[in-house]
């Protein structure tokens, strides 16, 4: 296994570090932070005529017929701007479950509106109790003569209030994982209501949306009936990696911001980067920083070669990606002292972002509990050999 990016890797990385050092400056986040839409339709036209949003779907539709390495160093880049928008909602949370399990009907329907940037996406999973589990899927969905009437809330939906299609897992019977099925609901369906949370990262807008018996139709369903869950449990692992992607980016940004810091900041007449505290500090964070990329890297080969062990290679990622960003974004904010405090700083930014991210799909704990599940029942080698 070649764990080095190819030459077209590396040329998408430098293309993707140049358009959006110029379109996303910190100046362009701070005033969609500022704003209720959180991005630039007329940045987004811009990275749709780059292909960036049918960098992973097939050609016929449209797209690049690549996989999650190439997006994961698309990815790595826009960790490390803190880019806003809905290109992480859209493309992941949405067209990657339409590709991944919708009919020819439905990927025809939906995913080259996706390439082009006509059509952006969301995915409304969570509900009050804050479960990324089967058990905190409780919104139902019952049968009518037509398809079924959903009526419920979900909670923390990115970019939701941007989305012209929603992805809505919701329970058609049962307890558990049996039960679930995935809706695809236009965004503006009468009954649906978005509303915009005010959240701590305000650079990855958050939303609330409402189901007041909203009927859909059965060919609206992803998938098939009552079985939506092992379609969602896969594109959960894809959008752990690529979460995992955007704050190994935003890690190193960190680092390299603290190290410029350490070599210019003086303290009794010599930088600070001469003292062995703040070293011991900056290689700390470059050890959790290269680990996270190592872990990310890997889960990325293994989401996008369906090997056996993917959805413990994305919950192994992570779980370390979460607690990394978060350990290495504080120490940065430590390194730069007062000023890493200050809104003026951009440091807040990037820890904002990592404890957002942190809790998305999971934090660390939860994150090696499912690791656990996976280790634990696996058969032993001598029962398997047995």
């Amino acid at each position: 296994m070649d764990f080095g990016f190819s030459e077209e890797q590396e040329m998408l990385r430098q293309s993707a570090r140049q358009f959006l050092e110029t379109e996303c400056a910190m100046p362009y986040v701070r005033k969609m932070m500022e704003d209720d839409v959180g991005y630039s339709e007329e940045q987004w036209k811009k990275m749709a005529e780059l292909g960036w949003m049918g960098l992973i779907f097939p050609e016929e539709y449209g797209g690049s017929g690549l996989n999650m390495v190439d997006l994961v160093v698309v990815l790595e880049e826009m960790g490390r701007v803190v880019m806003p928008g809905p290109f992480f909602a859209t493309v992941i949370l949405s067209g990657l479950a339409i590709a991944l399990g919708g009919s020819k009907v439905q990927k025809k329907k939906y995913l080259p509106r996706i390439c082009d940037g006509t059509l952006k996406g969301a995915l409304a999973q969570v509900e009050e109790s804050g479960r990324w589990d089967a058990e905190g899927i409780m919104l139902a969905a019952q049968p009518d003569s037509t398809g079924y009437r959903l009526s419920g809330t979900k909670l923390f939906a990115h970019d939701a209030h941007n989305a012209d299609l929603l992805l809505v897992p919701a329970r058609t019977r049962g307890k558990g994982t049996k039960g679930i099925t995935l809706f695809l609901i236009d965004a503006k369906h009468p009954g649906v209501t978005r509303t915009l949370l005010k959240t701590m990262d305000q650079t990855r807008k958050l939303c609330e949306v409402r189901f007041e018996d909203v009927a859909v139709g059965k060919e609206d369903i992803l998938g098939k009936p009552h079985q939506g869950w092992a379609l969602l449990d896969r594109l959960v692992d894809r959008a752990k990696v690529a979460l995992c992607a955007e704050m190994c980016g935003g890690a190193q940004k960190v680092l390299e911001m603290s190290v410029e810091y350490a070599k210019v900041r003086e303290q009794f007449g010599k930088p600070i980067g001469s003292f062995q505290a703040i070293q011991h500090k900056c290689a700390n964070m470059m050890v959790q920083t290269e680990s996270a990329k190592s872990a990310t890297y890997y889960a990325a080969w293994a989401v996008a070669n369906d090997v056996p062990e993917a959805h413990l290679a994305a919950c192994m990622a992570k779980a370390y990606c979460s607690d990394a960003y978060r350990y290495v974004s504080a120490e940065g904010i430590q390194i730069h002292g007062g000023i890493g405090f200050t809104w003026e700083h951009d440091m807040h930014l990037y820890f904002k972002r990592a404890k957002g991210s942190e809790v998305t799909f999971g934090d660390g704990t939860w994150n090696r509990e499912l690791v656990a599940q996976v280790v634990l029942d696996q058969p032993d080698a001598e029962e398997a050999s047995a």
